[in-house]
């Protein structure tokens, strides 16, 4: 296949010499017909692990000694579109009226750790902008974001560049949050951070808001000078699409993505007896392993291929059929040598993908900690499961017409679903299992104060 054209089109866009090089790395796999699949018979489930419930105040002092060299980095380049928003996520208002971004500044600023964001072009200056009302973090000298890259789609049908003259943007993808390692280098960030001291990343996702700093963790991941440390947490029914930690033939532990999985062994990959951990994207890197691995892998760290089947317009299905290129970060931990995973708390995660998690965290299921977390309320161990009709919830201005009061009670239920146009008023509280099912073609309203437990149905 003839790479030239994709290599014009990523210098005309001023793209590092390493991305280029990146992407035609993944490309080639791609004309060599790899899929990026990992079958279900290459590798085999984890039973144990280590458990950060079980570390000791030891590790915790250490881990506190360890704070000043250590950096808090949070993935904010999403523009949360499959909720319709226009803007960055992290600036979608989540709980006590706070949005994402508030949250995670008064976290770095509560731990005392300097924070950056890997910023998109599209989110960069509203989050930057949101951020000048924290001036404690310009402090670091630092900066406080660095930019992911992009790649060009790929046509399915010849493998050539993507073309959509109606919108030249959409002609290019983000590459994964596996080209945070790439950014790092590439902006100068990572060499900044060495100079200055740091040894330790602490890397999660802007929609995490359980993922802080853990002095026991950091202190369990300075002791034993482990390259990379994955967090993972027990999968339930709602984390049955994530990706999930397993172990290669030959021993290494791998990340397998649900884009990774073969359509025939998807049964298998949601099965969550079977795959019981998943990746939280809760990741400790030790910077200067990073710095000598990039170093000797002349830019490329060789991340397993993500190959993601879509349309060109992802919201128009006719328009051309493509390939996007992507890695996940957290499949570093096939690259990183010793690398290992420890089990956490599912307090340590507290997603918020669509407007069901959404709904959640804004209800009294979840509560927003002193030192800033939102974890799920310590009476329940399980997050409620939620299924909400898409044709009127999907959205967060469909979701927030339909709950003008807030979030209803959710402490006491199990599950909810809504299948049709429900909305409700103030107070309402929701116990064990509610199935509503509007079938009248007209809006049903819950009226204030009321509680619903069961079944109910509008006809």
């Amino acid at each position: 296949m003839n790479f030239i054209p994709f290599k014009q089109r990523m210098q005309a866009e001023g793209l590092p010499e390493i991305v280029i090089q990146t992407f035609q790395f993944y490309y080639d796999q791609l004309a060599a017909g790899h899929t990026g699949y990992i079958p279900e018979s290459d590798i085999r489930p984890i039973e144990t692990l280590p458990e950060a419930d079980t570390f000791g105040d030891e590790l915790a002092q250490l881990g506190r000694r360890e704070l000043p060299r250590t950096v808090m980095i949070k993935l904010n380049g999403g523009l949360g579109t499959s909720m319709g928003l226009n803007k960055a996520k992290s600036l979608l208002p989540v709980k006590q009226g706070l949005t994402f971004l508030d949250i995670i500044a008064r976290q770095a600023i509560h731990a005392r750790l300097p924070l950056l964001l890997m910023n998109s072009f599209a989110t960069r200056d509203d989050s930057l902008a949101a951020l000048r009302s924290y001036p404690e973090l310009w402090e670091n000298h630092l900066g406080l974001d660095f930019v992911q890259h992009k790649f060009p789609k790929v046509r399915q049908s010849d493998l050539a560049p993507a073309e959509w003259p109606p919108n030249p943007r959409l002609e290019w993808n983000p590459p994964g949050h596996g080209d945070i390692y790439t950014a790092l280098l590439t902006s100068g960030t990572l060499d900044r951070l060495l100079q200055a001291g740091y040894r330790h990343a602490f890397i999660s996702n802007g929609d995490n808001l359980g993922a802080v700093i853990d002095p026991a963790i950091l202190g369990y991941f300075a002791q034993n000078d482990l390259p990379f440390l994955m967090e993972v947490t027990e999968r339930t029914e709602s984390d049955r699409k994530g990706g999930h930690l397993a172990r290669r033939l030959d021993g290494q532990l791998i990340l397998r993505e649900l884009a990774q999985c073969p359509p025939e062994d998807r049964h298998v990959f949601e099965n969550v007896s079977r795959h019981k951990f998943f990746n939280t994207n809760n990741l400790w890197v030790s910077l200067p392993v990073l710095a000598e691995l990039l170093e000797r892998k002349n830019g490329i760290l060789g991340l397993p291929l993500i190959r993601n089947a879509k349309t060109v317009d992802p919201r128009d299905p006719d328009s051309t059929p493509v390939y996007q290129l992507e890695t996940a970060m957290g499949s570093a931990i096939a690259v990183f040598e010793g690398a290992q995973a420890v089990r956490v708390p599912r307090t340590r995660f507290a997603p918020v993908k669509t407007t069901d998690q959404l709904l959640a965290v804004r209800s009294d299921a979840y509560l927003l900690t002193e030192d800033y977390r939102v974890i799920p309320h310590p009476s329940r161990p399980k997050p409620p499961v939620i299924r909400l009709d898409s044709r009127f919830y999907r959205l967060i201005d469909g979701l927030e017409a339909r709950f003008p009061r807030g979030a209803p009670s959710l402490l006491g239920c199990e599950r909810l679903e809504i299948e049709g146009d429900v909305g409700f008023g103030a107070g309402v509280r929701l116990e064990g299992e509610v199935l509503l099912r509007n079938q009248s073609g007209k809006q049903v309203w819950v009226e204030d104060a009321a509680r619903l437990r069961g079944k109910y149905e509008w006809s």
